[in-house]
């Protein structure tokens, strides 16, 4: 005959407490004496209890996960990001929610405020522009938004666009490299500030940018888009592209089109997804730590949720990746 399930009820009976009691230790909702603690895990091992979350959700009124919306799943910085959210809420006992918008601002709103009703707070990567977040303050969850915020009081994390951009460009200009081209994407509040940096470095240095607008951050569109800056009138010698997919078809196109890598353009990237490492050439890229971000939000977030003091931002610092998609402009 099968052996019955144990209930809380079993757990109070065989410790001499009440329901209550045991309720409250389990979810962590109040603390007792050693002594009562010690007979309560003991009798919960040896009976084999376990706790019901959905029943100590309705107690607790915590849900113990959080939420998390990506642009694209399919795209490896934000396969990254997870990954480092992800580790952190596993660490301090939460089920990480996944979404993914799927490029789509349309759809960003009614999932997340769907999602909004399941947890204990929400990671935000959004394309929304921040002068049409208010409905997610009106979420009233904790917080943590990817990106940096200047009218909203909410927390948020960031790499350092504009720095990495900035130390990528100078790398472009010491190797010798004067018609320098950005391919951009200017639906995303983080194409500003890589844009920026590179204007104030090619400024400084009294050179032009060129810049090309894509219609999406994917690799089918720099490959897309590479006929068109190749093959035109004065075709850059080097190209920062807005991230490494759209480099990575840039680069796949370029080399099809009769172009040799670098030794007719040198081509980079932001991101350092692990699939620019082995291309051919390998691809130079700005690291901006996207799994340490995603650990970064998911600390600062649980740490609102446990009433802990938590930092208003976080600024994780860029590295510079130097592989073999750049060299020196040949003469």
């Amino acid at each position: 005959m099968k052996k019955p399930i144990p209930t809380i009820r079993d757990v109070a009976a065989a410790a001499g407490v009440s329901t209550a009691t045991v309720s409250k230790f389990v979810n962590g909702a109040q603390r007792f004496s050693p002594g009562v603690e010690a007979t309560i895990t003991r009798v919960i091992a040896d009976l084999g209890y376990r706790s019901n979350p959905l029943a100590a959700s309705m107690i607790t009124g915590r849900t113990k996960s959080i939420g998390l919306s990506v642009l694209d799943v399919a795209n490896p910085h934000f396969t990254s990001v997870v990954k480092g959210a992800n580790r952190v809420a596993q660490e301090h006992g939460y089920t990480l929610l996944l979404v993914d918008t799927e490029e789509n601002p349309d759809r960003e709103r009614p999932l997340l405020e769907a999602l909004s009703r399941r947890v204990d707070g929400l990671i935000v990567i959004s394309r929304i522009p921040e002068s049409e977040m208010d409905w997610m303050v009106a979420l009233e969850k904790p917080m943590v938004f990817f990106g940096r915020l200047a009218g909203h009081d909410i927390p948020w994390v960031a790499g350092d666009d504009h720095r990495g951009a900035c130390m990528l460009t100078r790398h472009l200009v010491a190797l010798g490299h004067r018609r320098i081209a950005y391919l951009g994407f200017s639906k995303s509040r983080r194409d500003e500030e890589r844009l920026a940096g590179i204007r104030e470095c090619l400024s400084a240095h009294g050179l032009p940018l060129t810049v090309h607008d894509a219609s999406a951050p994917s690799a089918l569109e720099g490959e897309r888009v590479c006929s068109s800056i190749m093959l035109g009138s004065e075709p850059p010698d080097a190209l920062i592209c807005y991230n490494d997919l759209m480099a990575l078809g840039f680069m796949k196109a370029a080399q099809t089109l009769g172009f040799r890598l670098p030794a007719d353009i040198s081509v980079a990237g932001f991101d350092n997804i692990q699939f620019g490492a082995y291309t051919s050439p390998p691809l130079t890229t700005v690291d901006l730590q996207s799994e340490r971000l995603g650990a970064a939000a998911m600390e600062q977030l649980i740490g609102q949720v446990e009433g802990k003091p938590a930092p208003a931002f976080s600024m994780i610092e860029p590295q510079l990746i130097l592989r073999g998609s750049t060299a020196a402009r040949s003469i």
